[in-house]
């Protein structure tokens, strides 16, 4: 590119962003400017995964644009930047799209199709769709390591899970055991809390009477689940609220209900009682101990009734004076239920399978869906005269993330990361990371580390990381027995079949079939594959192939930074920390930047399956990639959601075509001269032609100057306080407003001059070291036209991308504080002079004699007085009078007097 060919009149971002993709290409410009900075210092960053399940929306798209923002300017600050892409291409998000390809409705169509069939059809889909996602985000700059992205289906990546879990098991940390999880029937595997979406459902809502053994009546309870009544094992109070023993009637009907005491009105109006008399009064504690017969006894049989403490009354910490303040527990669902139910040694009675049907021992109701029971339960219930009310509520119930199945609670036994045995080591370790905001960190990441249960690390999946455990022949169960591997080579050394470390692919359908023998014993992999947020926690380290690659981990690890979403809070920030934690001890990153979700312009939140969204391509469609990325980092990165705007993004656009008529506009007036432009060490060049340093700079120039010093320390103070918005608003505002609407106009008439000028070639120098400046300031936002204009400004006789350059420096010999404040009081009172003619009804081109100022203080009347020229140019007058002093001097922005 030539620095005086013509240029269009227009910004075109199609045509330029078209020429400067093929340039890139052509020099292999991401490669020249990575190598530029080898010898930089080091900075870690870490590429959090997205799910390889669908293309770029515009969350993806403002995630991956900050990224690429803040990788750019710290590799024009000098640093050697760790710019690996990562994928999550493992898990649900996966499987269910695959599922939906091949028209599956369950797990059982799976293992119909195949165990081997289906994974090879999950990597099939996430190949493709990696692809996809990586041209996605190029389309719009994104500088990365495209060819080498960590992927985690890959076996060295694989490789640096299992290594990490058997860090975690060495230290004691692994559990198998029963916990009450979320369980998605559809999918037939236990899901994370984090993973449950909630939507508004309507349900059952009943009140039902459990008849007390040994002394007349019965204790009211309410639920909204009514086919987890057959697995009731015990009926929860307050111990320190008040109950009641109410006589109520109905007709001829007569009962005895016990309720707590703020309850009493609102039951026996849902049981439609007519009457009623309180006969006693009572705390919570005298109903411990009391003894109850479970209404569907009968109908499910299984239910151990007879096992000591089932069915009795107990204190529950999360019982409220709410509905009836009786909570029916069945520890074979609820979480609290299954809690408190191990702490009291009561049975664990489940009678619901994986796929939420009941199972033999759910006796009357075996084969019927949970959901589908309800109506039957209920029917049984008011049979026995046990329903006491039945209504319908309509509340926020969980939902499975990847396929909307209503999730059910259920007890199974699932392996698990003891996080609750570190939690202090878990806080501690958060307390190393710097986050913005810090709020973030200190208020809401906080509190669910603090809550967070032990980790729940298996899924009865096809699609993902095997659990590298071994269990042997007839294991009762203790973990102590198991073996677990921690690398391919120990696989290879321990596995009775011969495997290859360096081929092995360490999936299912490879790894299911090896067994290991020790001892006379024959062990065999369990069949889970680990949770999906077990992949990703590991990126720290996956990123680095470690193990295999030790040198890097040692010199590189922990990250320096990370930046996703806030819903990652209960996610890939938590997954991190707390696999960090386990394995090594330590938190796997320093500094957080956690921004919030992309929403429509009036607030919704963006959902593709909804059709309530704004894809990339439609924007880039119409302003181009640079607008839609300087949109999208003019918006604070710092917790809050975003509004896409397509106003804003058109603004973008106009300030792009400000600055590239700002650069045509000198250029051939310098063709003309044979201007030799002067191209610093700092942007490529080698210091020759002519310099601002080698020029009489006029006042106009040395302000210009001067003002971008004081834009330059403000957008390095801003990008380093990960407020990158800030930074643009003053760059552009220097722009649109300082460069375009000011000095240009100020300078215009100087480019006209005949001959050799000394005026004439200031204001050249000065406007290639702005442009050139401003250019380098906007390259992390827009890299498409920077780099199209950097090659104008440079003849190509420089780095071959404005990429290489380093971040613009404040030269503290350009600044003038006192003169920006000068030009700054001058354009105000230019402003007012200019309302002065419009009233007087002069346009400016026709010269006054006069322009009067009332000066109302020292500083407008001394500003003048210094920049006499400035301001009579500006406003065509023959002279300038400040009305207190009647002399060719100042004025004021505010209190002009009509020209004369």
């Amino acid at each position: 590119m030539s620095r005086f060919a013509d240029v269009p009149d227009q910004y075109d971002p199609d045509e330029v962003e078209d020429r400067v993709f093929d340039y890139w290409d052509d020099v292999d410009a991401y490669e020249q400017t990575k190598q530029h900075r080898a010898d930089g210092e080091d900075f870690f960053f870490v590429d959090g995964p997205p799910y390889t399940s669908g293309a770029a929306h515009m969350g993806t798209t403002w995630n991956k644009t900050l990224k690429d923002a803040y990788i750019r300017y710290h590799r024009m600050q000098g640093y050697d930047v760790t710019d690996r892409p990562g994928y999550d291409m493992h898990g649900l998000p996966i499987e269910t799209k695959v599922e939906e390809e091949l028209g599956f409705d369950s797990k059982k169509d799976i293992e119909e199709y195949g165990e081997q069939n289906f994974i090879e059809a999950c990597k099939e889909f996430a190949d493709r769709n990696l692809e996809g996602l990586q041209e996605d985000f190029q389309s719009f700059g994104v500088w990365m390591d495209w060819d080498n992205p960590y992927k985690t289906v890959d076996p060295s990546y694989m490789e640096a899970a299992w290594w990490a879990f058997d860090r975690v098991h060495e230290r004691d940390l692994v559990e198998r055991g029963q916990r009450s999880i979320s369980q998605c029937p559809r999918c037939e595997t236990a899901i994370a809390n984090n993973e449950v979406e909630y939507d508004d459902v309507t349900d059952p809502s009943i009140y039902v009477a459990f008849d007390l053994d040994d002394r007349e009546g019965s204790l009211v309870v309410w639920t909204t689940t009514p086919w987890t009544i057959p697995a009731n094992q015990y009926v929860a109070v307050d111990e320190d609220g008040t109950y009641q023993k109410v006589r109520a009637t109905k007709g001829d009907e007569e009962d005895v209900l016990y309720v707590a005491e703020e309850c009493v009105e609102d039951v026996l109006t849902a049981g439609r009682y007519e009457d009623y008399e309180v006969e006693e009064t009572f705390p919570g504690s005298h109903m411990l101990g009391w003894t109850y017969t479970p209404p569907l006894a009968e109908e499910v049989p299984a239910n151990p009734t007879e096992a000591d403490g089932t069915h009795e009354v107990y204190h529950g910490d999360w019982v409220e004076a709410d509905r009836t303040g009786l909570v029916h527990s069945a520890p074979g669902h609820g979480e609290e239920d299954f809690e408190r139910g191990q702490e009291l040694g009561l049975p664990v009675f489940c009678p619901v399978g994986g796929d939420g049907v009941y199972t033999d021992e759910g006796g009357a109701y075996e084969g019927q869906f949970v959901r589908d029971a309800n109506e039957d339960i209920i029917e049984d219930l008011a049979g026995k005269g046990s329903l006491l009310a039945e209504e319908e509520v309509t509340h926020s119930y969980g939902h499975c993330w990847r396929c909307d199945t209503g999730i059910i609670q259920i007890v199974t036994d699932q392996w698990f990361i003891t996080i609750t045995d570190v939690k202090d080591e878990l806080l501690e370790n958060m307390n190393e990371s710097e986050w913005h905001p810090q709020w973030a960190r200190d208020n809401r990441f906080r509190d669910f580390v603090e809550d967070a249960p032990d980790w729940n690390v298996s899924r009865q999946r096809y699609w993902g990381i095997p659990v590298p455990i071994w269990t042997p022949e007839d294991w009762d169960g203790d973990v102590d027995d198991v073996l677990v591997v921690g690398t391919r080579e120990e696989l290879a050394e321990l596995a009775d079949q011969d495997v290859d470390p360096e081929t092995v692919d360490l999936h299912k359908d490879t790894v299911d079939d090896l067994t290991i023998t020790r001892d006379g014993t024959t062990y065999t992999r369990v069949p889970d594959v680990f949770d999906v947020w077990l992949d990703s926690s590991v990126a720290s380290w996956g990123t680095l192939d470690y193990p295999e690659n030790e040198e890097d981990f040692e010199e590189l690890w922990p990250a320096d930074l990370i930046m996703e979403a806030h819903d990652q809070t209960r996610g890939w920030f938590w997954s991190q920390l707390g696999m960090g934690t386990a394995a090594l001890g330590e938190v796997p990153y320093e500094e957080v930047l956690m921004h919030g979700y992309a929403n429509m312009p009036d607030g919704r939140g963006m959902s593709k399956s909804k059709g309530i969204t704004i894809e990339p391509n439609e924007v880039i469609e119409e302003y181009g990639a640079d607008p839609m990325r300087l949109f999208l980092l003019s918006v604070s990165p710092q917790g809050q959601d975003m509004r896409f705007s397509w106003d804003e993004t058109e603004n973008m656009q106009r300030d792009l075509n400000i600055l590239w008529n700002v650069f045509r506009f000198p250029r051939p007036y310098m063709a003309m001269d044979d201007f030799d432009a002067n191209v610093p060490e700092p942007f490529g060049g080698d210091g020759a032609g002519v310099s601002v340093d080698d020029v009489a700079l006029e006042t106009v120039d040395q302000w210009l100057l001067s003002t971008l010093q004081r834009v330059k320390g403000d957008a390095t103070e801003h990008w380093e306080a990960f407020e990158q918005h800030k930074a643009l608003e003053e760059i552009l505002e220097f722009v649109t407003g300082d460069l375009s609407r000011y000095y240009v106009q100020v300078v215009r008439e100087r480019m006209w001059e005949e001959g050799d000028s000394e005026s004439k070639t200031a204001a050249y120098a000065t406007l290639q070291r702005a442009l050139l400046e401003v250019t380098a300031l906007l390259a992390p936002y827009a890299p498409l036209v920077t780099d199209e204009l950097y090659q104008h400004l440079t003849d190509g006789d420089a780095y071959d991308t404005v990429h290489m350059c380093d971040w613009p420096e404040v030269r503290e010999r350009y600044r003038q504080p006192a003169l920006e404040d000068d030009v700054a009081t001058l354009r105000d009172i230019e402003e007012a002079g200019s309302h002065a003619r419009q009233q007087a009804g002069r346009k400016l081109r026709w010269p006054v004699t006069r322009i009067v100022v009332d000066a109302d203080d020292d500083r407008v009347a001394s500003a003048v007085r210094d920049h006499p020229s400035l301001l009579r140019d500006r406003l065509n007058a023959r002279r300038i009078e400040v009305v207190d002093e009647r002399a060719t001097t100042g004025a004021s922005s505010r209190s002009a007097r009509a020209p004369t």
